[in-house]
């Protein structure tokens, strides 16, 4: 009988992970713990912050998150690809101006703090005028061709993964979609757990994961890694370096908004709750701000809601927040153990990617769903003009433009000007395009 009722809930969705167990429950907050790991340490690995202080405010910043927006929203926040442009240019220049590649990365905090600042801004737009008027300018023709850009967008990483050992990533996709389609019990809930281990399991046999880094690595160490950014800024001030960085990286964050809108848009149609309206945007929001200021603040990459733990929450069925806390905690508790994060960033690409491949399609399934759940009528010329324009400059200035198009001193990245696009797209063309086919007939 018990079994009969795990599996209808898999199907309906579980709201309160407690009634499986705390054992699976803490399965399951391990299991998102692993989703997000791989790619939040691969922003400070590509601009040279701290592993270790990256996890810790990827912790704090969810749980800031999750009390800001009453804890309701099973998202989890870890690192931003959408600053790494703004963090590599600000360190270029403050090399070429003498300064140490740390303290460079500390003026580019400032202007990635000042970012944040923007999120406020929206969310007392959308406090003050209401959501509605708001979200007029994002309806699902607009944000499901995002969320679509979005897990698109990433699946050139985890391809690039996966091609530095196909054996290994084949097997976290098989043992993924096993486990998924197959798997009973406790097997079906954690399938992405099951596919690193598996894949990590096999490299390691085969003598493809070197462990001499491991041995060395302490149990307990303090993972802010320098004092916090405002300090070392203070002490060696260069008004126009934070000035530039202000003006460079400061604009990233309507991407990054657009961004969490989508993820909003994501989450609420996987968990099948309007986490717009209830807690609402401007708290989503706020929450994603203050945590992105605060990481900065020390040191930290900006956060993000994560669409590979929107990933897991599809495929598992369980949508309970408390499960994302959980996943949090952990984070810090294991930022304090560099071992622990020694053994996970010898985890082989090719098992990060294998696991990300299925993810990031998830999401882009997701915001197909989407657009059929909210009945988009793509006769009309006027939505496939705005979905394919959203579409292909997303992906097309992602991968034919190195992911960025300069205007002035400002990168702008495709999924930004794709939201942009289409946003003005949405606003400006009329409710329906008629076409006359007797002038061609005639």
């Amino acid at each position: 009988m018990k079994k009969e009722e795990t599996a209808e809930n898999l199907q309906q969705g579980i709201y309160d992970a407690r009634k499986l167990g705390y054992a699976k429950f803490g399965i399951l907050g391990i299991q998102h713990l692993f989703a997000m790991f791989g790619a939040t340490i691969l922003v400070p690995a590509i601009t040279g912050l701290n592993v270790s202080t990256t996890l810790l405010f990827a912790g704090i910043g969810t749980l800031i998150f999750h009390f800001i927006s009453k804890m309701k929203v099973p998202a989890f926040l870890g690192s931003s690809f959408a600053f790494i442009g703004g963090y590599m240019s600000i360190k270029q220049i403050g090399i070429d101006k003498g300064l140490s590649e740390s303290l460079s990365l500390d003026y580019a905090c400032i202007g990635v703090a000042c970012a944040g600042l923007c999120y406020f801004i929206m969310a007392a737009l959308i406090k003050w005028f209401g959501s509605t008027k708001v979200l007029k300018y994002f309806p699902p023709v607009v944000t499901g061709p995002i969320v679509v850009s979005i897990g698109l967008c990433l699946s050139g990483t985890a391809i690039s993964s996966i091609t530095t050992d196909w054996l290994i990533a084949l097997v976290a996709i098989v043992v993924v979609i096993v486990s998924n389609m197959w798997g009973r019990g406790i097997v079906r809930i954690v399938p992405i757990l099951l596919g690193v281990i598996a894949s990590f399991g096999l490299a390691a046999c085969l003598g493809k994961v070197d462990f001499a880094a491991f041995s060395q690595a302490a149990w307990v160490g303090l993972p802010v890694a320098r004092e916090n950014t405002i300090l070392a800024v203070t002490d060696n001030p260069d008004t126009s370096l934070i000035f530039t960085s202000i003006i460079a990286i400061m604009p990233i964050a309507f991407a990054t908004i657009m961004e969490h809108i989508g993820d909003m848009c994501a989450i609420s149609g996987t968990v099948g709750k309007n986490y717009l309206a209830d807690p609402g945007l401007h708290r989503t929001l706020t929450g994603d701000g203050v945590a992105t200021a605060l990481a900065s603040l020390f040191g930290a990459p900006a956060n993000t809601t994560y669409g590979e733990n929107t990933g897991v929450l599809n495929i598992t069925k369980v949508y309970d927040p408390k499960v994302i806390r959980l996943a949090a905690l952990l984070a810090i508790l294991l930022s304090f153990c560099p071992k622990f994060a020694c053994l996970v960033s010898m985890m082989p690409a090719a098992t990060i990617g294998g696991v990300s491949l299925i993810l990031y399609g998830m999401i882009s399934a997701v915001g197909i769903r989407n657009m059929v759940e909210a009945h988009i009528d793509f006769s009309s010329m006027r939505n496939i003009i705005i979905a394919a324009l959203i579409l292909v400059i997303a992906i097309g200035v992602k991968y034919g433009a190195n992911d960025s198009i300069a205007i002035g001193p400002v990168n702008i990245s495709g999924l930004a000007m794709a939201s942009i696009v289409g946003i003005v797209l949405n606003a400006i063309l009329p409710n329906r395009v008629d076409i006359d086919v007797e002038q061609f007939t005639n």
